[in-house]
């Protein structure tokens, strides 16, 4: 069984699944800034909840927006562990990942303090971003709902992104070749 982990740390919460051929299960910790004391806790948990031995064939990261000691943390803990099991590493956007949690045309949103929003509008098919009609970017809140309202897209607003989104996600938009966004 092909078996991917998907870990994002760009906000408050720890994000975590595991996605198989049957298996499907995902965590979201609100955890604050304590990402880096509880996330390998957190995911040899996840692994033994799912009954399987603690090793992966894939690994999806959320590459952000976010807060730079999360993602410094999450981005340090997948690739030693891609490193030490020798598997790939993929990053994808929390913001996609947050899309993947609806379908059709939607506008993913992410806090960014000061009345403003990280945002981008996206095509989500069967939980997948197929097309991106508004790059991510940092916006006035405001404008960005217009912006959304204009399109006629669902404003989606998670405090963080599906884990099984980032797996999706992964699946047509991971790239190999990744840097974390910070805010």
């Amino acid at each position: 069984m092909s078996l991917t982990l998907s870990i994002d740390t760009a906000t408050e919460h720890l994000v975590l699944a595991l996605e198989g051929h049957t298996l499907q299960l995902e965590r979201q910790i609100h955890l604050g800034r304590t990402h880096a004391e509880r996330i390998a806790l957190e995911v040899q948990q996840l692994f033994a909840d799912s009954g399987l031995a603690f090793r992966a064939e894939k690994i999806v990261l959320g590459l952000g927006p976010g807060s730079y000691t999360g993602l410094r943390v999450g981005a340090s803990y997948a690739l030693g562990l891609a490193r030490a099991w020798s598997v790939p590493l993929l990053g994808v956007s929390t913001l996609e990942g947050v899309a993947a949690r609806s379908d059709g045309l939607v506008a993913a949103t992410l806090e960014a303090r000061k009345g403003n929003v990280y945002g981008g509008i996206y095509w989500v098919v069967a939980g997948e971003v197929v097309e991106v009609l508004l790059e991510e970017n940092k916006f006035e809140r405001s404008l960005f709902l217009e912006r959304a309202s204009d399109l006629g897209a669902t404003v989606l607003e998670f405090d963080a992104p599906s884990g099984l989104g980032l797996a999706r996600v992964s699946r047509k938009r991971g790239a190999e070749d990744w840097k974390v966004k910070y805010l």
